[in-house]
């Protein structure tokens, strides 16, 4: 063996009896050629039973795209043996470099997981000098082999939630381990049927829907009927976040209708959407006087700031009073421009049961938020993903399906 060929099998780390027979390097291609082989006369464990038997023939040579070396694209080339096992009978050997089927080494097939979650496909494709559909098969393989190793019989609190899948009113809906930080499952669409789909994936992963807890969701009408249906025993608690969320937008479209009449609200939308904590100096400075005028907005945001405290109270039923004064003072107040956090207020007491479920099971959905922003931030980068395959798998990537890369 000569040094070079010394060299690749150091670096290749090939397992016994594998050994880099050739090195060639093709000017016009730039590409480096590794040839793979073995001693005569070696024997070989059979791919069913293990038994050491020996190679009597060998299938064509195979190839596979390896890791660059010194920025070179490299290929390993090998010819694979055929043994006769007097228990099995004739079997190929497997490439221990490889998974079944696959044209990557593994070392290959790590390296793209790896860059995967962090920058765009078209980008990586061009950077390893792969189509993109190639990777993709890649990623689909380690996810649905990560997925097909779940077993979900301890899940017990459970996120259900939806993402943008393209521009439009295109969505999938996610569903997530709250305990353990994990997507599960993800489905096209955000209505009834949706949570349906999303339980019998459950189920099919040996998860029993009638032992689950709870399940934190948004406001939706139809997510709820949902996981009533789909998780009998399951107690819905709404999102904080979502709960906020909607007085935020009615604090919105008051400032809005306000600022025609008052030039004092122009510009400081940001101003009472954020927590105090989150402003600057400077914006702090701005909206303290805001605050002690009449403005409606004004008195909105007050509210906005007492309603958060919601979920701090000791325990539900001091919670449950604070909640039900909240929604009766918005009511009744005769304040012009506050039409937007009336009809909040009203869509809060009908939601009274589930946020104050938080109490009892005290669940939120900031994984999912986290995790929907930097599924927005990839789907941006790439300028959308060509299908809801293609965004689901990512979301499974992203979420936590591979545990581990292949070696």
């Amino acid at each position: 063996m000569s040094a070079t060929t010394t060299l690749f099998q150091a670096a290749l780390g090939l397992p016994e009896p594998w050994q880099v027979t050739e090195v060639r390097f093709d000017p016009d291609t730039q590409e480096l050629h590794l040839s793979l082989d073995f001693p005569p006369g070696r024997r070989f464990p059979c791919p069913d039973c293990g038994a050491a038997v020996p190679a009597y023939d060998t299938d064509p040579a195979r190839t596979w795209r390896h890791l660059n070396f010194f920025e070179h694209r490299t290929l390993l080339h090998a010819r694979f043996p055929r043994t006769q096992c007097p228990t099995c009978g004739i079997k190929t050997v497997e490439a221990p470099w490889a998974r079944p089927g696959s044209g990557f080494t593994l070392l290959f097939e790590a390296f793209v997981l790896l860059l995967a979650r962090q920058m765009p496909m078209a980008a990586l494709a061009a950077r390893v000098g792969e189509h993109d559909t190639r990777l993709w098969r890649v990623l689909t393989h380690y996810v649905e082999t990560g997925r097909a190793a779940q077993d979900w019989s301890q899940v017990r609190h459970l996120g259900i939630d939806e993402t943008a899948c393209r521009s439009g009113q295109e969505f999938v809906s996610l569903c997530v381990d709250l305990d353990q930080g994990q997507v599960l499952s993800v489905a096209e669409g955000h209505d009834t049927s949706t949570v349906r789909e999303l339980a019998r994936d459950f189920a099919a992963h040996h998860g029993e829907p009638a032992a689950v807890e709870a399940v934190c969701i948004d406001l939706s009408r139809p997510f709820q009927r949902g996981v009533m249906r789909a998780f009998p025993e399951a107690k819905v608690v709404f999102d904080h976040f979502h709960v906020v969320q909607l007085v935020n937008v009615a604090l919105d479209q008051i400032r809005r209708a306000e600022s025609k009449q008052d030039p004092r609200l122009k510009g400081t939308r940001y101003l009472w959407l954020k927590n105090p904590e989150h402003l600057t100096a400077r914006q702090q400075r701005q909206l303290a006087p805001l605050l002690e005028t009449e403005l409606a907005t004004a008195q909105a945001y007050q509210w906005k700031r007492t309603l958060q405290t919601l979920w701090q109270q000791p325990d539900r039923k001091t919670a449950a009073r604070q909640l039900d004064t909240w929604c009766r003072q918005v009511a009744a107040s005769d304040r012009p421009h506050l039409g937007p956090l009336k009809r909040a207020a009203k869509t809060l007491a009908a939601r009274r049961s589930g946020i104050l479920n938080y109490f009892q099971e005290p669940l939120s959905n900031g994984f999912l938020e986290g995790l929907n922003n930097t599924l927005q931030t990839a789907r941006r980068q790439a300028r959308g993903f060509r299908s809801v395959h293609y965004f689901a798998t990512m979301i499974y990537l992203l979420g936590g399906a591979v545990r581990s890369l292949p070696t």
